[in-house]
């Protein structure tokens, strides 16, 4: 018996060796998807699909969410009319002559947001542009008004006069987390729309001095210039945030991208379409991180906070008794350890609403009642 089972055995892997040989260096003995071309070639084709596996994406696929959020991506292009910067001084006509008006295109992306036509892009994609033109998927063209523009974000809201549009859906962007999956649509180079894909790489970034208001979504999903204002999308094709700018050595993508989270991109749509500009809590104070040597120097006992070391006369902060040397701890109940983070909390404050401020100063902790004014229209580096 067991003589039997031993050539049994031996038959059965000197067949599955000769197999394997004969699938790997010449499958067409096989005649496993064997074919012939109409040149009579010998091919190989790849099984059909069986019955209800048709259209089904393989396994690890982003093709769905790639078809669910892409018809709302857009293609933006700008022109506008440039005139030399010398064209009306007297010498210079002399020497050069009159100089015709240079005309200069733009290009970037946009979101549809709305079935009323309302997309939002970047600042920087539309700004000083005379004519913007947007055009769909389905190769359809409009005029885009600006309906208003934030340059603190660094976006803008254009609206198109089309029916039937396709709109993006909104995600929340809070529920992101480092390692996530994402996909970056839109028009790089203006090459046509373009969906690459990455990790989430980092959330709140700050300080990079891109914008007032930063608190970026890092991704190294390929992003090049005219994905400006195109979709960060996570796996189910949902808007996760805006792509605004990377870090680049070369002018191409470094692996180092950037985005808006879609939850501030709702809030500055809301303020701009409703009010047409972006309301802001302001308090009239000179924030800055705190140091040892300011601390020392400022008489503080706080090891964490933001330190003030001016205030601005008859503003907010001065008529509820803020001084030079305060370090704000918490403002409405929310602890603040950075300057980002102290005017992203001012700035989300109602104006005219009183907010408790949580004060150290010296060793002493105090509770100011401060009712924020309106921010001023953009003012870089002055006072926040």
């Amino acid at each position: 018996m067991k003589r039997i089972w031993l050539l049994f055995s031996q038959a059965v892997t000197v067949f599955v060796a000769g197999y394997f040989v004969v699938a790997t260096l010449q499958p067409g003995w096989l005649g496993r998807g064997a074919t012939r071309s109409g040149a009579g070639i010998s091919l190989i084709e790849a099984p059909a699909p069986q019955p209800g596996q048709q259209g089904q994406p393989a396994a690890g696929s982003f093709s769905a969410a790639a078809r669910k959020a892409a018809p709302a991506v857009v293609s933006i292009n700008t022109s506008k009319t440039v005139r030399h910067p010398r064209s009306n001084d007297p010498w210079f006509q002399f020497f050069f002559g009159d100089q015709a008006d240079q005309a200069q295109s733009g290009l970037g992306s946009g979101v549809i947001l709305s079935t009323d036509g309302y997309i939002l892009t970047n600042n920087h994609v539309v700004e000083g542009a005379d004519e913007i033109e947007v055009t769909l998927t389905d190769s359809r063209h409009a005029r885009a008004q600006v309906i208003g523009t934030d340059p603190d974000t660094d976006l803008a809201v254009l609206k198109i006069e089309l029916d039937k549009l396709p709109v993006i859906v909104l995600g929340n962007s809070d529920q992101l987390a480092v390692g996530d999956q994402v996909l970056a649509i839109g028009n790089p180079f203006g090459v046509g729309q373009t969906v690459t894909s990455g990790i989430v790489s980092a959330l709140g970034r700050t300080q990079l001095g891109i914008n007032t208001f930063e608190n970026f979504i890092q991704t190294d999903a390929a992003i090049n210039p005219g994905n400006s204002g195109g979709a960060l999308v996570d796996v189910n094709g949902n808007l996760m945030g805006i792509n605004t700018a990377i870090y680049s050595r070369s002018g191409g993508s470094m692996g180092i991208g950037f985005a808006i989270p879609v939850s501030t991109a709702r809030l500055v749509l809301d303020g701009i379409v409703k009010d047409g500009q972006v309301t802001r809590g302001w308090i009239g104070v000179e924030p800055n991180e705190l140091s040892p040597e300011l601390a020392e120097t400022f008489g503080v006992k706080a090891t964490e906070g933001v330190i003030i070391t001016g205030v601005l006369q008859d503003g907010p902060a001065a008529q509820a008794g803020m001084r030079p040397g305060d370090v704000i701890v918490q403002v409405d109940g929310k602890k603040v350890g950075t300057v980002p983070e102290l005017l992203t909390a001012v700035a989300a404050l109602k104006p005219g609403v009183s907010a408790p401020f949580q004060v150290q100063r010296g060793d002493k902790v105090v509770e100011l009642g401060i009712s924020p004014g309106v921010r001023p229209r953009p003012q870089r580096n002055v006072r926040r």
